[in-house]
């Protein structure tokens, strides 16, 4: 059984929130734990009006959790979350498994750790720089035959 990192983004009920911060979102860890998984990080992203009500609801209190699951407990854990009164929305994406460390860390307010892709990508936008110029060049030098192409006809 293959154990993966998820991210869920949660829209809350502002109006429960705000009533019972800590019981709304101690619902959340309780969800993840009930579908056997374990929490990495989880935390209040940020409260804001919504696009569009939702149940009647003009603000959402977005949360943010991190957490490893068995792949095939995921539709339990989304059945959970479509049954709970205190959550709007939700949205649960696989996470790439060379982002966790540098996820979780962000999300728990930690320095990233040194070895992350953010240090891996100036290497590979290096080489795609040094071929930029290289591709400039041969397209000077094919502008001059163009303009000897359209003085031969004007020449006849």
């Amino acid at each position: 059984m293959a154990q993966n990192v998820y991210e869920c983004l949660f829209i809350l009920d502002s109006n429960r929130y705000a009533r019972d911060p800590n019981g709304v979102s101690g619902q959340i860890p309780d969800m993840v734990e009930k579908s056997g998984g374990e929490v990495l990080a989880s935390r209040l992203w940020q409260e804001q009006k919504l696009a569009y009500p939702i149940n009647n609801q003009r603000k959402g209190t977005y949360w943010l959790t991190y957490f490893r699951l068995e792949s095939e407990k995921v539709s339990e854990f989304n059945r959970s979350c479509q049954l709970n009164d205190n959550v709007l929305r939700s949205l649960t994406l696989k996470v790439e498994p060379r982002l966790v460390d540098a996820l979780v860390a962000h999300a728990r307010g930690e320095k990233v750790p040194e070895e992350t892709p953010a240090d891996e990508a100036p290497a590979e936008a290096a080489p795609a720089e040094e071929a930029a110029p290289a591709e400039a060049a041969p397209a000077e030098e094919a502008a001059p035959a163009d303009d000897a192409v359209e003085a031969a006809p004007a020449a006849e």
